[in-house]
Order: C-alpha cells, then sequence, then structure tokens
C-alpha cells in the first residue's frame, strides 16, 4: 500500500514480535532497513530478509551514540524497542522504555532533519494501551509509556519547523513472544478478545500498516499525535 522506495529506516527492536513485523513491511515496500537486537550478532532468521542487523542497548549511552553515528543518513526512525520484568524493576523499565528512547531520538534528529523525504523525516514511537489504563503489574512500563506520549507531543512542536514529524502508535492487545503467556491463559487470554469490538488479539503484522501510514506522506499534516490500535479494547463499554 506504501512505497518507501530508497528511503533510509531503523527500526528498534526489529528481530521479533512488532518490530519485526514493521521491519518487515518497510522492507517489502522497498526501504532499506536497518534494525537492531541487544546482542551483538543474531542468526539470520531473526532478521528480515532484506535488512541489516545492528547491537544496540537502550540503557548504554555509548551504544546510543555509536548507531547514530554509524548509520549514516535516516529518513525513519521507529522507536519499537523496549522491556519489562516480573518482578519488575521500576529504573530499568523507565530507562529501557523512556530515557533510552529520548537519548536515541535526539541523537537522531539532526539526520531527520536533512531528509528529503516527502511530508519530512519522520519518528513513529511505538507506545502502549498502558500509557494510558495503567497496570498494576508493570507500573514501570506503564509510566514510560506515558512519558513517552508526552516526549512525542513535546518534541513534536519542537523538530516541527525543522521537517520532521512525531507520532505514536499504541498497541491493544498483541500476540508477541513477550504477551503470549497472557494471550494463552485460558481465563484472561479469552476474557480480553471478548471485550475488544474485533474479538481477537492483534497480531504484530495489524501494527504494521498504521505505523508505515505515520511515516509516510500520506500523514504529512499528521505530527505529536498517537493512533490507537486497539481492534476495539478502548470502545469497549465495560
Amino acid at each position: 500500500m506504501f512505497d518507501f522506495t530508497g528511503r533510509r529506516v531503523l527500526v528498534t527492536g526489529g528481530t521479533s514480535g512488532i518490530g519485526h513485523a514493521i521491519a518487515e513491511a518497510f522492507v517489502q515496500a522497498g526501504a532499506q532497513v536497518v534494525v537492531t537486537g541487544t546482542r551483538e550478532s543474531v542468526d539470520s532468521a531473526l532478521v528480515p530478509e532484506g535488512a541489516d542487523y545492528r547491537p544496540l542497548r537502550l540503557e548504554d549511552r555509548d551504544s546510543i551514540d555509536a548507531l547514530a553515528r554509524g548509520i549514516g543518513g535516516l529518513d525513519i526512525l521507529i522507536n519499537n524497542a523496549g522491556s519489562t520484568s516480573a518482578p519488575e524493576d521500576f529504573g530499568a523499565a523507565i530507562q529501557a522504555n523512556l530515557v533510552g528512547v529520548q537519548a536515541l531520538t535526539a541523537a537522531c534528529l539532526p539526520l531527520l532533519a536533512k531528509s528529503d523525504h516527502d511530508g519530512g523525516g519522520a519518528v513513529v514511537s511505538i507506545a502502549s494501551m498502558m500509557a494510558v489504563f495503567g497496570n498494576s503489574i508493570f507500573p514501570g512500563y506503564s509510566a514510560a509509556k506515558a512519558g513517552l506520549l508526552l516526549l512525542t507531543k513535546s518534541l513534536a512542536q519542537e523538530w516541527g519547523a525543522k521537517g520532521v514529524r512525531l507520532n505514536a502508535v499504541a498497541p491493544g492487545p498483541v500476540r508477541t513472544r513477550m504477551t503470549e503467556r497472557f494471550a494463552d491463559d485460558p481465563n484472561y487470554g479469552p476474557a480480553t478478545a471478548q471485550r475488544m469490538a474485533l474479538g481477537r488479539w492483534g497480531m504484530p503484522e495489524d501494527i504494521a500498516g498504521p505505523t508505515l501510514f505515520l511515516a509516510s506522506p500520506a500523514a504529512c499534516f499528521i505530527t505529536g499525535e498517537c493512533l490507537i490500535a486497539s481492534g476495539g479494547y478502548m470502545i469497549a463499554e465495560a
């Protein structure tokens, strides 16, 4: 549906789940794609065919700066990488899901400002419904994702005049390696699906389309916004 021929795209956390699906969609749309993961090297099977791999640790400023220096030029940044744990380390969750994302975005913004991409350089950050509802199990992740939405709005105000748009996508319940234990829970999984207007958990590919749209010229007048892709979870009556 989109043509990103020749566009340079960086997708963090692109070796699995939503990030992998987004990277794959950009490759299929003609983009030159770099994906990141936390390991120095990974099996080629984890990297979307046609994409390149670079290591990145969002808690390490040197790693962030090395990646930004090494990619040369950039048209589109997809902030997808993030993590949490159970029991959660609150500080680590904030670092990985907000502080590191801010540092990478700041490092990439000058590159994006030089882009000749139609509609300007674009940043799309993958947020979460937990930015709206909160979550008692993952309060750090929830707080970080809420901060990411306000960071998106704030940077969009600053960088709009420099030709860079920043938006976010907030997925609803999506089956990934990180969430499959919840999706497969005999009580939580079906109950969550029943609450959703579309009656099912999302798949990573369901988030790729909204992300590519926000990065495309079709969204050239959209910045500082969050597109919720929840399968109708957000409109449930109860």
